[in-house]
């Protein structure tokens, strides 16, 4: 299966025949994207980094691996409304302005973790807490679900074609750097406070710093240019209703592309410091130090990754990154059970990967699909993939330890994953007018 590869934006249509400097709109689009993506992704990430702390609160049970349970399975329900996030706010941006609803996604996020901050536990309100805790969650994924696809799509609309991949890098570097500062203020958190302070008081610290980290935000995105405006916002149009009927192939290739990256990338971004607590024993303010250390390295070149991708072709770049999943993952994560240095170094080699796997990713959909429903495209194919591999991740993969005895069993998951989007990407055709090569 082949799909043709989309015009861009009628902006970005004309380019020089000799490759020009990036403009200042598109150094303004690329940081506000990476600044946006960063703080909606140290928002949304939190709750996986804070997961064992808010398990027996929320959740108490005589069994630790049952409250974690629940607390990862609310953690995936974020992901079950994200494709309905990406719709609307694919909607909105599609026919009223990529700036409008990429400013929406913001505001929504910023509440929800705010509001993460000041929820009662189950000791003080009892099921209403855990009910209070679902909606919020819910908040967050329908908000994240609007977010990466509206950045990589603005930003793709900003860049010149032989600068797409190096500037597509900063979407990518924003959402991985998000987790990697969620690690950090969790780490600074769990340093500065006792266990019983942790519970008591301390997991609301990072939450409640959403409110000034969104307002800085919301200044620089108020700042970008508009890069698409359609005309016939006022007749007849749904682009969810087009995306489905003009470019199915392109929604399904983009689907387990999606899958593969997401499914890969957050064993890495979610569960494996769980899986360096819970399964190695390791003490957990190092393992956010860890965390912080891998994720923020993978995120610091991720331009790096853009580079390379502007000049060997995205389809190869996914490539490296898919099959150095495959060869790496078990011999990596047989490793870490060798002390802290060793999973150090082990951690950061499989996050590596993600480099070339999100910087491709974040830069080939928006390539894919036409400019009246490029919003919604890009983030509905996105969202169905991180359903499936993304969201899931962490809680599949405790559960495959808890089912076999073995603590490399979600290495399984992720060759798994891997493979789907080794299919997924092949099936794209090569087109270097776009890019894609």
């Amino acid at each position: 299966m082949t799909t043709s590869i989309a015009p861009t934006a009628s902006h970005s249509e004309s380019y020089a025949s000799s490759p020009a400097p990036a403009s200042a709109d598109t150094k303004r689009a690329a940081t506000s994207g990476f600044v946006g993506t960063l703080i909606e992704y140290y928002d949304f990430s939190l709750y996986g980094y804070m997961a064992v702390v808010i398990a027996p609160l929320f959740f108490p049970s005589g069994d630790p691996t049952v409250s974690l349970l629940a607390a990862l399975a609310v953690f995936g329900t974020a992901y079950v409304i994200r494709p309905l996030g990406g719709i609307v706010f694919g909607h909105i941006g599609d026919k009223y302005g990529r700036k409008n609803a990429l400013l929406g996604t913001l505001v929504c996020m910023g509440v929800g973790s705010t509001l993460m901050g000041v929820l009662p536990t189950f000791e003080q309100a009892g099921y209403w807490a855990t009910g209070l805790l679902v909606l919020v969650r819910l908040l967050q994924g329908f908000s994240a679900g609007g977010e990466v696809g509206g950045s990589a799509t603005f930003i793709s609309e900003s860049t010149p074609k032989h600068l797409k991949a190096t500037f597509g890098a900063f979407t990518p570097m924003g959402s991985t750097g998000g987790f990697a500062l969620a690690a950090a203020v969790a780490g600074t958190v769990s340093m500065l406070t006792t266990p019983e302070q942790m519970s008591s008081w301390g997991w609301r610290i990072p939450f409640l710093l959403a409110f000034p980290l969104t307002l800085l935000c919301i200044w620089a995105r108020t700042r970008v240019k508009e890069t698409y405006q359609n005309e016939t916002k006022k007749k007849e149009h749904s682009p969810i209703g087009e995306l489905f009927r003009k470019q199915p192939k392109a929604l399904l290739q983009s689907t387990a592309i999606s899958a593969a990256t997401n499914g890969t990338a957050y064993i890495g971004l979610t569960y494996m410091s769980i899986h360096l607590i819970t399964q190695l024993g390791y003490p957990r303010s190092s393992v956010y130090w860890i965390a912080t250390l891998a994720i923020g390295i993978s995120a610091i070149l991720m331009p790096l990754g853009g580079y390379i991708g502007d000049r060997i072709g995205l389809r190869k770049l996914m490539l490296i990154g898919l099959i150095g999943y495959i060869v790496l993952t078990v011999p990596m994560m047989a490793l870490m059970d060798q002390g802290l240095a060793i999973a150090t170094l082990a951690y950061i080699v499989l996050m590596l990967n993600t480099v070339a796997t999100q910087v491709s990713a974040y830069t080939l959909l928006p390539l894919l699909f036409e400019p009246q429903y490029r919003y919604t495209g890009v983030a509905s194919g996105w969202n169905f993939g991180v359903i499936i591999a993304g969201g899931t991740a962490p809680y599949v993969a405790v559960q495959l330890v808890q089912l076999t005895g073995n603590k490399l069993s979600p290495a399984l998951f992720v060759i798994a994953a891997a493979a789907v989007g080794l299919m997924g990407i092949l099936s794209i055709k090569r087109d270097t007018t776009r890019a894609i090569t």
